[in-house]
């Protein structure tokens, strides 16, 4: 495997790299400029961040995240990175912990002898030993193929093209309007092309670093399955993590407990405990994993166009290609493949796809096509057309409104759970499903962040993100600060919007917490909005017409 992605490393390092060159030399065969400072300027910006960013991230974690470094971990944890450190000749990393439920864990630092491992109080609190080794294992995995250092040199790649970028286009400016002289015209004109082709070769070399992103979590998937010797381990990890599913019931006792302490006073109306009969019941049958819910979370990801879509500017793979990945790996390990993907997709989601994207964009094109329209008649002396332009604005609010309607449906809230919505492959961040959910809110969005509003909510079948967001970003913030802290841990019924984006998350519209209901603003700003905007606008057009 090293051979392999030793290969893939230099094949896509020696990619980058060529395409910088060859627009370096292209700039300087046609105008003369080496833009050597530009070059320079940014590998030492990039080289000084990639420098302190490992102590400025320690410091964030510990001012904002409230993440404790000298914590000390479970035994079996501790003796297995001892273990794979001791294998694979790098120091023990220093290991954070964020005193969150909600799950993550990532890795930060220059290189594997300098590695920081932070891991949530969910990671623990969710999953196995097994599966909590993998998912370290896997982190170990970044710092052992110096991810960290190969993912900042490919980087640097798109960070100089842009500056080239933005150079040619300020000296473009500079040449055009600083002279009449034909030659200054043909330099700009030459500059301005050249600018555009260094754009285009930002995007490319932008989603090649994705792409490259990408690879490495394979990789890493592929070391933590080769560290514990056990695929299945890592695959039910991503699927409680990724997906949200519980998957077996040790996950469930421990939620359940989280539930009932929360809230001793049933009486009272502040705990439902008919909602908590039994976490996880819809994912097991006779005390095995149910794999006919983690087909049916699969199915979006595998089924739907605009899962590629997310994926390709994503620097994550689909959980559901890391899950197939893995499988590929069990026979060498003696194991059967943890769950094989074998439904058959009922129909294409394509025109679905392309419906959500022409929802999105008329608005915004009707808009640009009264401005243009409105521009060409005035200008060409035919204000008599005018009322063409008129119509198009007008319509151009109308489908903002429709476009409103569209992503946020009918408020009739049908109660769900998180299982269930994952099964729902017409769904994105477009288009929704209204929905009711009841569980325990377990964590932040931003694990242990103090700045983040968003949470986490575990329910009887498994967790999922819960986006709260009201019309002013202060407000926001003031609530991430002050309020949200004391919901955590705390029974919840959430009315919203399930959507995917590819992360499967419930756009909040209310919450209730011990029996009182808060709302969030947002959705009825932005339909008053869009009705104040439409009557404005007809309200303008009128106006205009009977004034000219």
């Amino acid at each position: 495997m090293k051979k392999i992605l030793f290969g893939v490393s230099a094949a896509t390092l020696a990619l980058l790299y060529g395409l910088l060159v060859l627009i370096l030399l292209i700039i300087f065969e046609i105008t003369g400029v080496p833009l050597i400072t530009a070059v320079i300027t940014s590998a030492i910006v990039l080289f000084i961040q990639f420098l302190i960013s490992p102590f400025l991230t320690d410091l964030t974690q510990r001012w904002f995240y409230k993440t404790s470094f000298d914590v000390e971990i479970p035994d079996y944890l501790r003796e297995f990175i001892e273990q794979v450190c001791q294998e694979q000749n790098m120091k023990y990393p220093k290991i954070g912990l964020i005193p969150d439920g909600a799950p993550n864990a990532f890795t930060y630092g220059h290189t594997k002898n300098n590695a920081r491992i932070v891991l949530t109080r969910g990671i623990f609190d969710l999953l196995t030993e097994d599966e909590v080794k993998a998912v370290t294992a896997h982190e170990l995995g970044h710092a052992v193929h110096y991810d960290m250092l190969l993912m900042t040199m490919a980087e640097l790649v798109p960070t100089i093209l842009y500056a080239i970028f933005r150079i040619l286009i300020n000296s473009t400016k500079s040449t055009a309007g600083s002279s009449s002289d034909s030659d200054d015209g043909k330099a700009a004109a030459a500059e301005a092309a050249l600018a555009a082709i260094a754009y285009v070769l930002y995007v490319i070399a932008q989603y090649i670093v994705l792409w490259f992103s990408r690879t490495r979590e394979y990789y890493a998937d592929a070391f933590s399955v080769n560290a514990t010797g056990d695929p299945e381990a890592l695959s039910r990890a991503l699927i409680q993590v990724g997906f949200g599913l519980s998957t077996h019931a040790e996950t469930a006792e421990k939620g359940k407990k989280r539930a009932f302490d929360a809230t001793s006073t049933n009486a009272l109306g502040i705990f439902d405990s008919k909602a908590s009969k039994a976490l996880t019941v819809s994912c097991f049958v006779n005390g095995e994993i149910d794999k006919s819910h983690i087909k049916n979370a699969m199915k979006w990801e595998l089924w739907n166009t605009w899962a590629k879509w997310y994926e390709l500017n994503s620097t994550h793979p689909l959980i559901s290609k890391r899950l197939q990945a893995i499988d590929r790996l069990a026979p060498q390990y003696g194991k059967m493949p943890f769950v094989e993907f074998d439904l058959v997709k009922p129909e294409s989601y394509f025109d679905d796809f392309l419906r959500e994207i022409g929802i999105s964009l008329l608005p915004g094109l009707a808009f640009l096509a009264a401005l243009a329209v409105g521009a060409v008649f005035w200008f060409s002396d035919q204000q008599d057309k005018l009322w063409i332009a008129a119509v198009l604005l007008v319509l151009s609010a109308v489908f903002s409104l429709l476009k409103y309607r569209f992503t946020h449906p009918n408020r009739e809230y049908h109660e769900a759970n998180v299982t269930g919505l994952l099964g729902e492959p017409k769904v994105s961040g477009i288009r929704s499903i209204p929905c009711e959910l009841k569980g325990t809110i377990i964590g932040r969005g931003d694990p242990g962040c103090i700045f983040n509003e968003d949470y986490v909510l575990q329910d009887e079948t498994g967790i999922i993100f819960l986006d709260y967001n009201q019309p002013l970003f202060i407000l926001n913030k003031i609530f991430a600060l002050f309020k949200s802290q004391q919901n955590i841990d705390r029974y919840a019924v959430v009315k919203g919007w399930y959507r995917r984006s590819p992360v499967p998350y419930v756009e909040m519209y209310s919450y209730e917490i011990g029996g009182k209901t808060k709302k969030i603003w947002t959705y009825g700003f932005g339909r008053v909005m869009r009705w104040i905007w439409l009557i404005l606008t007809v309200a303008a057009v009128a106006a205009a017409f009977i004034l000219l």
